[in-house]
């Protein structure tokens, strides 16, 4: 069995938010998936977390080293917030374990019981890298009681990324950049450098395999503006570094689409975005 070492980034929050309702559902089923695994492949569940979160980190689940540096130390933002860099918490995962595949996903996305023994079946299928696109189900769903109703609940698909699978060998020659969690383009950035380093990658769109409750898009709104234009800089950066290296992207793969776009519209691009996010918000609600 190669072995499978999951990472989320938790963070410490009132159990009865939003984000603490979803950690604990994302825990929660992440141990229901590792149980179900357990007689085709070994799964480890790690969390990394800064120090003042530790105790959001369940003691189940492997503790990293803490994470030390921040947005913050990036750049200069009207609203400050602390947010960890996307490569802090990889390389600690990467550091942490010999698992020979490193999986990440958002603190906020469930797995379905099936999701190991899935994932582990695409390798063995020749995937070396894959990113799983969720199902949006519906918000009412709020308890980890729950969670067999989410399961059923058949939800509509996200088009973004969250849920990434990939060699631990290769994590040395990704390029991440500055970019940051929690805000926009941070998938585009990890999306780019598995399809560049991978030998067989899969975009598994219509496989049910994650959930999120609901679609807030929360990042359309403009005192978000300025975490997403410091990691829009960023992936432009990484993405004509690895065009650089490996050639350029094709424009009918997301990579692509968005250089190209962004060199079409100029800033009129984001304003575009954000339209289209706020169209489907309201159409989804």
């Amino acid at each position: 069995m190669s072995g499978l070492a999951h990472i989320i980034n938790p963070v410490q929050m009132a159990p009865t938010s939003d984000l603490g309702v979803a950690q604990a559902i994302t825990f929660e089923t992440m141990r229901t998936a590792r149980k179900r695994a357990s007689s085709v492949v070994d799964v480890e569940l790690y969390a990394a977390a800064f120090r003042e979160d530790r105790s959001a980190v369940p003691p189940d689940f492997l503790r990293t080293t803490d994470i030390e540096r921040s947005l913050l130390d990036a750049g200069t933002f009207r609203r400050p917030r602390k947010l960890p860099l996307l490569k802090d918490v990889l390389h600690r995962l990467y550091e942490a374990t010999d698992a020979e595949y490193l999986i990440y996903t958002n603190a906020d996305i469930g797995l379905q019981p099936d999701f190991y023994v899935s994932v582990q079946r695409l390798i063995e299928a020749g995937h070396d890298a894959l990113v799983i696109n969720r199902r949006n189900i519906p918000r009412r769903y709020s308890q980890p009681s729950e969670i067999p109703q989410m399961y059923a609940a058949a939800g509509r698909p996200h088009p973004g990324w969250d849920c990434f699978v990939f060699p631990r060998a290769v994590f040395p020659h990704y390029d991440l950049g500055e970019i940051a969690i929690g805000i926009p383009r941070v998938g585009l950035a990890l999306l780019a450098n598995l399809m560049v380093h991978a030998v067989e990658f899969r975009e598994v769109k219509r496989l049910h395999l994650t959930f999120h409750r609901g679609d807030d898009r929360r990042w359309i709104a403009r005192s978000s503006a300025d975490f997403a234009a410091h990691n829009t800089r960023e992936v432009i950066a990484l993405l004509r570094r690895l065009e650089a290296k490996h050639g350029p992207f094709s424009r009918q793969t997301p990579p692509g689409r968005f250089l190209f776009r962004k060199r079409l519209l100029g800033p009129l691009y984001e304003t575009w975005v954000r339209g289209a996010a706020v169209l489907a918000r309201r159409f989804s609600s």
